[in-house]
């Protein structure tokens, strides 16, 4: 399986690579909004490991048309009303991984505040990593398919963070000492980005199972799978699967979004909310009767 979640299955669909800013642009100024980490919210946290997949520029019916997610989505619960926060990429990943899109409106590489969902977890002492294909080691150099603009905890602080590391390391983790929270970060193709859905349903298909077999998943864990965009028809509705030891077959009622998520992860970790996501309404994770 070490081959299947490293570099998943390419049908060779690989595009030419898409640049990132490998310059770090004008540091942006934290406002006082942004600034706030609310407290709210945390229910002293819950065992099992957290699992978030971030996927890319889908329509939720593009994603329910492809087999295996719809299979996911029959077996466990899919979202039924969760939208992104904006266009493009990067503002939604700030969402999920600090509550705010700091004003950023485009995918160029800028300096955050060192104020992130990692640099929140360490601070707590709480294990984390971010699993990168074809990451090397450097956050920025990293050759394709991995993009830095898919990797949001590179911008919190303006460095790389020893957390991240390739995602050849998940299969070697997942038989050993498995984070509290492990953020996967798909290539270029393997996310959707370059390549067609069935790419990304290939993909799916090579590396959830082997997270559902694990201790770390069936010991009370959470998976998490979602887009960061729809396919820029405007709308922004994206689909979202919640995946759960036990869990019911359902759609998941009620409005949610990237700050949902976001909170759904800090409150199961134990740790407060970090700005919007202290004032949204968390996934309900909702075991079988």
């Amino acid at each position: 399986m070490v081959a299947a979640i490293g570099s998943g299955v390419l049908m060779g669909c690989r595009a030419s690579p898409v640049e990132d800013s490998s310059a770090a642009g004008p540091e942006l100024a934290d406002s006082p909004a942004a600034a706030v980490t609310a407290a709210a919210g945390s229910p002293g946290g819950q065992p099992g490991s957290i699992f978030v997949v971030v996927l890319e520029n889908r329509s939720y019916s593009e994603a329910m048309a492809a087999p295996y997610f719809r299979s996911l989505a029959s077996a466990y619960a899919i979202v039924g009303d969760y939208h992104a926060i904006a266009h493009p990429s990067l503002p939604n990943y700030l969402a999920l991984t600090s509550g705010s899109t700091w004003g950023v409106r485009d995918d160029a590489y800028h300096v955050l505040p060192a104020q992130g969902l990692g640099d929140q977890l360490s601070k707590a002492g709480i294990a984390w990593k971010a699993y990168a294909e074809a990451f090397n080691g450097s956050c920025i150099k990293s050759p394709y398919p991995y993009s830095v603009k898919h990797n949001p905890f590179a911008y919190y602080g303006g460095g790389c963070p020893p957390n991240i590391v390739p995602l050849t390391q998940l299969t070697v983790d997942l038989d050993g000492a498995t984070p509290r929270l492990a953020w996967l970060i798909p290539g270029l193709c393997n996310d959707g980005h370059d390549c067609p859905m069935s790419t990304v349903d290939d993909w799916l298909e090579g590396v959830v199972p082997t997270i559902i077999g694990s201790a770390a998943w069936r010991n009370d864990g959470l998976l998490l799978i979602t887009f960061d965009e729809d396919d820029g028809a405007g709308n922004q509705r994206v689909a979202t699967l919640v995946i759960a030891p036990n869990l019911a077959s359902h759609v998941l009622a009620g409005a949610y979004d990237h700050y949902s998520l976001l909170a759904t992860v800090e409150d199961r970790l134990g740790v407060g909310r970090l700005r919007s996501a202290a004032r949204a309404t968390p996934l309900p994770v909702t075991p079988r009767g």
